[in-house]
């Protein structure tokens, strides 16, 4: 069998990776839109929406997100 070491995968491709952008787009969204909600307010449908809804996924569920977030780092500091 052929080494994997050898091959760098996209965010895209690798699921821990993946999570990750999707934690840290949930919880900046999330930041943003206590911060200054108006910029995310104004874009609630279409392509830009998705940045408004990771921002209700971060205010609504908060404490999932933090854990995740704990859980997320654990992994990468220790398992990978």
């Amino acid at each position: 069998g052929g080494s994997r070491e050898g091959l760098k995968m996209s965010a895209i491709f690798n699921f821990q990776s993946l999570l990750i952008v999707i934690l840290l787009t949930i919880c900046t969204c999330a930041y943003i839109r206590a911060n200054l909600p108006s910029i995310l307010d104004r874009n609630k449908t279409g392509a830009l929406g998705m940045f408004w809804k990771a921002a209700r996924i971060g205010e609504r569920c908060s404490p999932w997100v933090s854990g995740a977030c704990v859980a997320m780092a654990v992994c990468v500091l220790f398992f990978s």
